[in-house]
């Protein structure tokens, strides 16, 4: 499927993340109106970053990022180790694109706390920076604290971190910390009225003047009309997922999709 993508022009590729499905879920999926997840509890959840790595084996160009990786249900180390060693052997492809998560069971049996999971990424993001600097350093704050350390490889250039969500929380983490946003299904107007609290946010705050990706999926039909009322409003990329919406479900009809989506579509718009 990479291979495929970047051969007929799509920009990158985004993966998602589940650690397992409890046979029991207890948790509501937010999402939905009677709180059941989208996706059925033998659906494959390969992870997002061996799956990178071996993306990024096989290509040259395409850019790969999470929607979304919830890092606050690993600890800040294997995080970083994952994400450094994904960017290193993609030459620097690679963006977390970082979640807050919504089922508690995950957290639970990784040790993790489920009601400080906010608290925990925010300062997360700042840890995951320090690590990925190079050399020994030390970190001493309310939710992370280690003296002189430090991990290799690290990647040659910052890798970029998006924040899911649009929650006020998730508004503000995006403005104030993060480098970018990445959502899913919205329509125009949605997306200017979310870009705009986060632009606004941006330039009243530590970050202003500095660049921010904004990065959705749109939900409807996407043509050379939308497209550009997308980029007026200040979204920097759309995501679709022509596979996962064809008919023919095998690997072969998977790939037609995405190539007939790019000649379609794609094509015309640039």
């Amino acid at each position: 499927m990479a291979v495929v993508s970047e051969e007929v022009g799509y920009d990158g590729v985004c993966v998602a993340d589940h650690l397992f499905h409890p046979r029991e879920l207890k948790s509501k999926y937010p999402y939905s109106a009677d709180g059941t997840p989208r996706f059925k509890p033998d659906d494959p959840w390969p992870d997002p970053w061996v799956t990178i790595g071996a993306m990024a084996a096989v290509t040259q160009r395409i850019h790969f990022t999470t929607n979304i990786f919830i890092a606050p249900a690993r600890d800040v180390f294997t995080v970083a180790k994952a994400v450094s060693t994904a960017a290193c052997i993609s030459g620097g492809r690679v963006s977390l694109g970082m979640g807050m998560g919504w089922m508690r069971e995950e957290f639970e049996q990784t040790g993790q706390d489920f009601d400080t999971r906010g608290k925990r990424a925010d300062e997360m993001i700042g840890v995951l920076r320090k690590l990925w600097s190079g050399g020994y350093v030390e970190h001493h704050g309310t939710h992370f604290d280690f003296d002189a350390l430090r991990i290799d490889p690290v990647p040659s250039e910052p890798v970029p971190i998006l924040i899911g969500g649009d929650s006020p929380a998730a508004i503000r983490r995006t403005a104030e910390l993060a480098d970018g946003w990445i959502g899913m299904d919205y329509d125009v107007p949605g997306a200017e009225e979310l870009v705009r609290k986060i632009t606004a946010k941006r330039e009243a705050g530590p970050r202003a003047g500095e660049p921010l990706d904004l990065i959705c999926a749109y939900k409807g039909k996407l043509d050379r009309d939308v497209f550009a009322r997308f980029a007026d409003v200040g979204v920097t990329g759309l995501m679709v997922a022509p596979a996962m919406f064809s008919r023919d479900h095998s690997p072969e009809g998977r790939l037609e999709a995405v190539r007939r989506y790019a000649e379609d579509v794609i094509a015309q718009l640039l």
